[in-house]
C-alpha cells in the first residue's frame, strides 16, 4: 500500500522560478469525494492520464493507489465529474534533497500558488524555503478536491 506524506505552503513571492528543473500542465478532475477519500483521474501536458484513489490517514498522510488509464477514457471522466476540477501547471523545485511541486493554478483559481513537499514519514524536517508563506496542511478548504468544488477559500489574499 502506497503512502503519500506531504505538507502544503501558500506561496508568497515568485523567486522560487529561477530553481525550476521541470514543468508540466496538469487537469486534474475529482470523479467522486466522500470526506477524507477522492477518486480523481489527471491528465498531463494533454497527453498521458492517471487514476488515484486517496484515503485520509492524517493531516499528512494518505493511502494513494495510481494507475495508468486510456487519455480518451480520462477526458471522458473529467468530462462527467461535473465541474469538479482543477487547471495548474507543476513547477519542481528541488531544495536541499527534498522536490518541492509549485503548483500555478489557472482558470478559476488563478491566483493561487500553492507548494507541496513529499515526504519519506511525517518526523521528515525539510528546509523550508523563503518563498514559503502559511501552512495549510491539513486545512480542508485548501485541498485541491475542496479547490475544486468551492474554489478559493474566503482567507485566500492573493
Amino acid at each position: 500500500m502506497a503512502l503519500e506524506i506531504e505538507r502544503k505552503f501558500l506561496v508568497e513571492n515568485d523567486s522560487w522560478r529561477d530553481a525550476v528543473e521541470t514543468s508540466r500542465s496538469i487537469v486534474q478532475a475529482y470523479v467522486a469525494i466522500d470526506g477524507d477519500t477522492s477518486l480523481r483521474v489527471r491528465i498531463y501536458d494533454g497527453t498521458s492520464a492517471w487514476l488515484a484513489v486517496k484515503v485520509g490517514v492524517s493531516e499528512m498522510t494518505r493511502h494513494e493507489f495510481e494507475y495508468p488509464v486510456p487519455l480518451a477514457d480520462a477526458r471522458e471522466m473529467a468530462d462527467a465529474s461535473r465541474g469538479r476540477l482543477v487547471e495548474k501547471t507543476r513547477h519542481i523545485v528541488n531544495v536541499e534533497g527534498f522536490a518541492w511541486e509549485v503548483d500555478v493554478y489557472e482558470a478559476r483559481l488563478a491566483g493561487l500558488v500553492t507548494a507541496e513537499v513529499e515526504m519519506g514519514s511525517e518526523s521528515d524536517a525539510p528546509a523550508l524555503p523563503a518563498w514559503l508563506g502559511r501552512e495549510v496542511t491539513g486545512e480542508a478548504a485548501w485541498s485541491n478536491a475542496m479547490l475544486a468544488i468551492n474554489g478559493l477559500p474566503a482567507d485566500f489574499q492573493p
